[in-house]
């Protein structure tokens, strides 16, 4: 996916990286279902038989427009190029009563977790969430009456017939988020694409600068022979992303369909003017702006890079922490880079999905 795109100064106001992000998370296109088709005009013509009659056939319907959820897709990439989409029109009517072809409906694949919304009302039109899952977007024409449809007995000659009705036109937004059960967020370099890669087989792009995740990526991460759960990491946030700051608030949308966050956060920041609780803090508000619904869901504390502090030092990082932010939730404490506490850590989530699992499994009984 061509995520990046050279440019001459920074999007974020700084210098040093001259590059402009592209998100293929949401994409806008229009749809056009096909015309239905005219009804005919048209008269018995038979050597020996007078005033044979219409005979006169009705237009075909024109095709549909559907978006079908499939598991295959997990990005909008491909409506970056091609953003127009339209069905076959019906055939009209012919002589003889004969009925004009219908156009073939036209179905659209979209990754699954995608939501449709009508650009020009704010409607939303569907929410995708299952692979299999199929929505009309946009209604095929109605075929013509052709003349045999008019003749009564006052009537036998009828010139009277209809047009086919044109097919429905709509421009939709499709939002993509994240089918994830675990989802990481943290400040830029948080150690976030290196966790992911460390618990599973996802090979997100790491590097030593801010950003370098422009797309969330997903790993499955597998606990034991039997058990597993997705992971979604989450492009670096900083403080101004509810407004649209940084990568703003495109990301922040994929947080909304997991069900478990973990806030990673670097304990020995390079920079000794950054206080780990500070960047809590912040991305905790950035949260809340967006989303109260989002700032509810559980959210765990997992302290990262332990391995660059020695063992006394990490206790102390650790517990300072802890009291700035006053934190009653759950601490786990890792290394993305060696591996430490990252089988704790994948055996503590599994444990609470299957938790969570079996308590709305009892609701709903």
């Amino acid at each position: 996916m061509d995520a990046l795109s050279k440019k001459g100064s920074d999007p974020f106001g700084g210098a040093g990286l001259g590059w402009t992000m592209k998100f293929v998370d949401e994409a806008t296109i229009s749809v056009l279902a096909g015309n239905g088709g005219h009804g005919a005009l048209s008269f018995r013509r038979e050597k020996y038989i007078e005033r044979g009659g219409p005979d006169g056939g009705d237009g075909g319907d024109g095709g549909s427009v559907y978006l079908v959820a499939d598991k295959s897709l997990n990005t909008l990439a491909d409506f970056r190029m091609k953003r127009k989409f339209k069905a076959d029109g019906g055939e009209g009517g012919s002589g003889q009563n004969k009925t004009g072809r219908s156009g073939e409906d036209l179905e659209i694949k979209v990754p699954a977790g995608t939501a449709v919304h009508d650009v020009d009302t704010g409607e939303l039109i569907c929410d995708l969430t299952e692979a299999g899952q199929r929505q009309k977007v946009a209604e095929g024409g109605r075929g013509g009456l052709g003349n045999t449809r008019f003749k009564s007995s006052v009537n036998r000659a009828p010139r009277k017939f209809t047009k086919g009705t044109d097919g429905e036109s709509r421009n939709l937004m499709l939002e993509l988020k994240v089918l994830a059960d675990v989802g990481l967020l943290g400040m830029p370099n948080a150690g976030k694409s290196t966790l992911i890669t460390a618990m599973s087989h996802a090979k997100p792009r790491i590097a030593d600068y801010p950003f370098t995740t422009l797309h969330p990526n997903l790993g499955v991460v597998r606990v034991g022979s039997l058990q597993s759960f997705v992971m979604a990491d989450i492009p670096g946030l900083i403080e101004g992303a509810a407004e649209g700051a940084g990568l703003g608030i495109q990301f922040l949308k994929h947080l909304q369909r997991t069900g478990l966050l973990l806030h990673l956060v670097d304990i020995a920041p390079l920079n000794p003017d950054i206080e780990p609780a500070d960047e809590v803090r912040a991305i905790a508000r950035e949260l809340e702006k967006f989303s109260t619904e989002l700032a509810e869901k559980p959210r765990w504390l997992v302290i990262n890079k332990i391995d660059l502090l020695a063992e006394d030092d990490r206790a102390v990082a650790k517990q300072m922490l802890l009291e700035q932010l006053d934190w009653d939730g759950p601490v786990f404490e890792v290394s993305a880079a060696t591996g430490e506490g990252t089988e704790k850590l994948g055996q503590a989530i599994m444990q609470e999905l299957d938790r969570v699992a079996r308590r709305k499994a009892e609701a709903s009984v």
